[in-house]
């Protein structure tokens, strides 16, 4: 079991916003502050969205649980189940984290609803094909796989950005490591005649090359 991925910090993934300093324009009188450059959240988010199929739900309640997605008709599809990624039931309301395709880190955090995708729903091909699609190795049963076994999830966001471009919280938001079953030590295999000193074709330091 590997070790759930850590949501993205601010600290790498802010997107500056360039604004023009108070001075003399012109030779005339000092133009006023100018305010940063309005960001189109929508655009950005659906970029986002479209080029990094990773991002973080963040269950309130719990943490934020990284998943691969698909993007279409401006929505995140997710799918987890038997064969899938693992993700907890998800409330009606959650919230998504997105990373910065270029440095990895934290660039909108959007407030979305959620809902599950059945096959008799109207958006199941869409999210179906968005999601088999960005699927690595996907075989040709693995719809009829979901529509059976998994959970299809809808993921929609609205509103005002929690964090964005030119507004990030200045903590980390490192989260701790999640608990685990997963280990690196434990029972080792018996060896006939006791485990080996040394590994087959590498030598001690204190072998001697040749016979003197």
């Amino acid at each position: 079991m590997h070790t759930p991925a850590e949501a993205p910090s601010a600290s790498s993934g802010s997107v500056r916003s360039e604004s023009v300093r108070s001075g003399s324009v012109g030779g005339g009188a000092p133009a006023a502050e100018a305010e940063a450059p309005h960001v189109n959240v929508t655009a950005l988010f659906a970029e986002a969205a479209g080029k990094s199929g990773l991002l973080w739900i963040d269950v309130p309640g719990d943490r934020a649980w990284p998943a691969w997605h698909a993007w279409a008709d401006d929505t995140v599809f997710v799918v987890s189940g038997p064969g899938e990624q693992t993700l907890p039931w998800l409330p009606d309301e959650v919230v998504l984290i997105l990373r910065s395709k270029d440095t990895g880190g934290r660039l909108l955090a959007v407030h979305a609803t959620a809902h599950a995708v059945t096959p008799d729903d109207p958006q199941w091909e869409v999210a179906t094909e968005a999601l088999k699609g960005s699927r690595l190795n996907a075989t040709d049963d693995v719809v009829a796989r979901w529509a059976t076994s998994c959970t299809v999830r809808a993921l929609r966001p609205f509103g005002t950005p929690l964090e964005g471009p030119g507004h990030y919280q200045e903590t980390s938001r490192a989260a701790p490591v999640p608990p685990s079953e997963a280990t690196t030590t434990g029972w080792r295999p018996w060896h006939l005649g006791g485990r080996p000193l040394r590994r087959r074709g590498t030598r001690l330091p204190d072998d001697r090359g040749g016979a003197g």
